[in-house]
Order: structure tokens, then C-alpha cells, then sequence
């Protein structure tokens, strides 16, 4: 009888905590006593809306849906400044680009100043780095190997690569960039394994960048289906500033690429010279017939105005997520590499993220740089085994300087005080802390290019408000009522007007939190009229 009401009493207090952690989000058991290891896998523009664990209804990506059905999705994960370079640096340093001192793309890159896998492999980590770089100079000691592409300013290319490595070697690979990537970091794996020490290995993936050359695999996908438009692809930007306007990435127009097979001289393009000549053939064979159907309907005034937008936009999305189904079966290669391993996954954070999102046709752009929210934000999904409790949605606001330490704090270790985000391992844990910061701070530096101007704001749970401070523009956003950004109310309606005005006291003040300094306000500026495309 005594072992019965015992029993009974275990089965209670099992239902008890099983109650406990559903609702409350606590965490299923404590951390392990040996350090994690840290897979961070990095795409290089991935809109949230081409993650359908987001919703956004375009596209498939079951792999990384994984990690949010296994982990955690972040709602509200967001960059410091829209562009390639600084967000990598920022991610690297737990610092705003000022501080880093990688303000755009053409910045030098300081990899002496302190990063989290330095401090990680200080700490008794193998450190180490397969795919893309792109920041100004190689790697450093922050990693025991590194091995990058470079070529296509530091880009890359999708098919047969170049890659060089922390030994001074360089070669070309057969293949496509993405599943490549992929090889080098299980081979490394399966090498690491044996040694049990902790390691960060970081994944980051070229894709889905432009120029978008998807796998041969995936070229004939989607071809019979229409995807659905964002709701802005139509924008008349009746409220907005000169400077939504003045952008010149926008999708107006298609003009097929490559040019017929046979009709050029294939060393001409850098991308197409990297083929070979069996993949240019297969690569023809899909698109060129669709490229003469869509002459034809040129010339038959088939797509003259709104026409000629829709037919553009749909070439360019279904490229896209071509493109991110290799990335999506890559992700899901490393997962079921980990599934095969189970000592090790259960002692492995995979974090999957973006250095920023994509604009994706909102507003009728195809690029980032812009503070509205589909390049501002970031996908975030996190996986720990045992400490963040499977389906987790987190709201709370983060940001790419949060990143460094948080992997360190996962670790076990202190953030360096330069660092200037702070850890989310709390939220992770299900617990927020009722100081977590109710504001985001954004600047975007690279004034002119793609002719968008300087500017930076502030971006608290339900507005923003944006300053182009060039010539002293402002934009305000209540997204509660305008999740879209449509329409602009600074100036325009009187009830917003105390608010605005607290916000603007709130931006000065994380401006001078952030320590950024007076002067970036008034450098030599030059006119945004004639400005040259530069590489991106």
C-alpha cells in the first residue's frame, strides 16, 4: 500500500511539473556541467517571410522549421544597420557599428578588438569558421581554421567556388556553394568528435545573395505556380519621405539573364565562367525556353505597367526560394548529423539567423539597408537540448549585439564590458527580465549607396520613428495599426504629437547610451543624384 500511495504521489507531482513547464516555460532540466557546443549557421539575406515556421505563406523550409518545433523562434530578433559587413561585425563584436568601426560594407575590419569566438577559444573551444566572410580582411587567431570564399568581392560563387584557408591554401571545389559548405562542416565534425572538446562551429552560407544562381536541382521548381505578392508591392508612398523613393532597388522590370545559350562568350560573366560547360547546358536548357516565352509576351503587350511588375516579381521570388531550398536541405543535413550522434546533439545549440533580412517585394524592393521592418529584422531560431523547452515563441526585442554575448554567457562566460549588447540566455530559459529593454537602436551608415540615405531611429515594441538626418527627415510608425509602414504620421496627426516627442527624447538618449558620437552626424555628405552602384 505504502509503495502504491508513493507511486501515486511521483505520477502527481510528474503531472505538476509537466503543468509547470507548458505554461510557465521553465525549463525541463538544468544546464549541462560541461560546456555546450555552438553550431551558428548564418544565410546572407533570408527574409523571415521565406521561413514558413514565420508564416509568411510563400514557401516551405521543414529543416529550419525544426529548430523552432525544437526550440525556440524569435519574433522580435533585429539587426543595428541593414548591410552585409557591419551586421557580421556587429554579431562578431556585441557592438554597434560606430564602435566596431565597420560602418558599411567598404570599412576595414579591426580583428584585434574582442570577439566571442576568440574569447571562446581562450576559454578551451575549438573555433572554427566554413563559408562566407565577408568583411575586409581574413580571419584572424579568433579561429583554430578557417576556410572562406572569396572571389565576387568577397561574395563568393554559387557554383565551383574558391576558397581559401587559414594555412595559406587555395582551390577551387567542385559543386554548389551551399552543399559544399555543408560538407567541409560535417567533415569537420566527424574529425572533432573524437578529441570531447566543447566547440563553436560557424556555418554561413553565401545564399540566398545576388547574383541568385540556384542549384540545377531546384531550377525547375515552381515555374506553374504563382506566389503570392506582399500587400506593399503596389505602394504609392503617398506619406512617405523622398527618401523611400529615391531607392534604386526596386522591382519594375524583368530582363532575363543569362543571355541565350550560345550567344555570348561565357568568360564574360564571372558567375557563368565558373560553370562548367555540361552545367551551363542544363542550366540553359531550363531557363531559356522561359526567357523566349517571356519576349514573346513583351512584344505581344502582354506585360506593359502593372503587368510587366508582377511578371518581374514572380521571376525574382521564385528564384529566391529556389535558393533557400538548398539552404533549408543543408540545415536539415547538419540536424540529421547531430540525430545520428545523440551524445553530441544533446549537448549542441544550433542557432540559425541571417545577417539581416530581405525586403521581398514590400514596397516593391528587392534589397535591406532601409530601417522598415522586413530588413531591420532578423530570423532567429535557437535549439538547446534539455534548456529551451520545444515550440518556444519569443517575443521580447533582441538584437545582433546581443549574439556575442549570449554565446558566451551559454558558455559560461562573462561578456567583455565593451561589448555593448546583452544576453538572451534568460528569454531562452523562459524567463524575461522585467529590466529587458523596451527599445532598439538603428543606424545605417552607407549614405548614397543604392541611393538610400544616412539615417537611424528608434524601434520600441509598438512604434518607430526614423530620422534621415541629412536634411533632417523624419518618418513615425504606429505598428500596431500599420504593421506595413504605409502610413507615415509624423507631422500629420496631432495626437501623436507628445508621443513623437517622447520618442525623439528616448532616440537622443540611446544615442548617447550607445556613445555615438556628434560627428557622424555631419560628415562631407555627396548628393544621392548620380550616385554609382557599388558592389553589394
Amino acid at each position: 500500500m505504502h509503495l502504491r500511495t508513493t507511486s501515486i504521489f511521483l505520477f502527481l507531482m510528474g503531472m505538476i511539473l509537466g503543468i509547470c513547464m507548458a505554461a510557465t516555460g521553465c525549463t525541463r532540466e538544468k544546464k549541462p556541467d560541461t560546456p555546450p557546443n555552438i553550431i551558428f549557421i548564418m544565410a546572407d539575406d533570408h527574409a523571415n517571410r521565406a521561413i514558413s515556421a514565420y508564416g509568411g505563406g510563400i514557401n516551405r523550409t521543414p529543416n529550419i522549421d525544426r529548430l523552432a518545433d525544437e526550440g525556440a523562434i524569435f519574433f522580435n530578433s533585429f539587426c543595428a544597420n541593414s548591410i552585409c559587413g557591419p551586421s557580421r561585425a556587429s554579431i562578431l563584436t556585441g557592438k554597434h557599428s560606430h564602435k566596431n568601426g565597420v560602418t558599411g560594407n567598404g570599412a576595414p575590419w579591426d580583428g584585434k578588438q574582442a570577439l566571442f569566438p576568440r574569447i571562446l577559444k581562450e576559454a578551451g573551444y575549438q573555433s572554427v569558421l566554413y563559408g562566407k566572410w565577408h568583411l575586409n580582411s581574413n580571419p584572424g587567431d579568433e579561429f583554430d581554421y578557417w576556410k572562406i570564399l572569396t572571389g565576387a568581392g568577397r561574395q563568393g560563387f554559387y557554383y565551383n567556388p574558391y576558397f581559401e584557408t587559414s594555412q595559406g591554401e587555395g582551390s577551387d571545389i567542385d559543386g554548389y556553394s551551399t552543399d559544399i559548405i555543408t560538407d567541409e562542416a560535417i567533415r569537420w565534425l566527424e574529425d572533432s568528435m573524437k578529441n570531447g572538446q566543447p566547440f563553436l562551429l560557424m556555418v554561413q552560407y553565401k545564399a540566398p545573395h545576388v547574383p541568385r544562381m540556384p542549384a540545377l536541382r531546384h531550377l525547375d521548381k515552381y515555374w506553374n505556380d504563382t506566389i503570392p505578392e506582399p500587400v506593399t508591392l503596389f505602394d504609392d508612398f503617398d506619406t512617405r519621405s523622398h527618401y523611400a523613393t529615391d531607392v534604386n532597388f526596386f522591382i519594375n522590370e524583368f530582363r532575363p539573364w543569362p543571355k541565350a545559350y550560345g550567344t555570348y562568350d561565357p568568360q564574360e560573366n564571372i558567375y557563368l565562367a565558373r560553370m562548367t560547360e555540361e552545367e551551363r547546358k542544363a542550366y540553359h536548357a531550363i531557363l531559356d525556353p522561359h526567357n523566349e516565352a517571356f519576349y514573346r509576351m513583351k512584344e505581344q503587350g502582354l506585360l506593359e505597367g502593372d503587368n510587366m511588375k508582377k511578371y518581374a516579381y514572380q521571376r525574382f521570388i521564385k528564384d529566391y526560394i529556389r535558393i533557400v531550398d538548398a539552404v533549408d536541405e543543408n540545415v536539415g543535413r547538419l540536424l540529421d548529423w547531430l540525430d545520428g550522434h545523440e551524445s553530441i546533439k544533446n549537448n549542441t545549440i544550433v542557432v540559425y539567423s541571417s545577417d539581416q533580412s530581405y525586403f521581398t517585394g514590400e514596397h516593391g524592393y528587392a534589397e535591406k539597408r532601409l530601417m522598415y521592418e522586413e530588413a531591420m529584422k532578423m530570423p532567429l531560431l535557437i535549439r538547446w537540448p534539455g534548456v529551451v523547452r520545444p515550440g518556444s515563441r519569443i517575443d521580447a526585442l533582441v538584437q545582433n549585439i546581443d549574439y556575442a554575448p549570449t554565446f558566451l554567457d551559454m558558455a559560461g562566460l562573462p561578456a567583455p564590458e565593451e561589448m555593448q549588447g546583452r544576453s538572451f540566455l534568460s528569454l531562452l530559459e523562459g524567463k524575461q527580465p522585467e529590466d529587458w529593454r523596451q527599445a532598439l537602436y538603428y543606424h545605417y551608415y552607407d549614405h548614397g549607396q543604392h541611393k538610400v540615405g544616412r539615417h537611424h531611429g528608434i524601434r520600441t515594441g509598438r512604434y518607430k520613428l526614423i530620422r534621415f538626418y541629412t536634411d533632417d527627415v523624419w518618418e513615425f510608425y504606429d505598428l500596431e495599426t500599420d504593421p506595413h509602414e504605409i502610413n507615415n504620421l509624423y507631422g500629420r496627426e496631432e495626437e501623436y504629437a507628445g508621443l513623437v516627442d517622447s520618442l525623439k527624447a528616448e532616440l537622443e538618449q540611446l544615442r548617447k547610451n550607445y556613445e555615438v558620437p556628434d560627428w557622424v552626424f555631419d560628415p562631407p555628405y555627396v548628393s544621392l543624384k548620380g550616385i554609382e552602384e557599388t558592389e553589394r
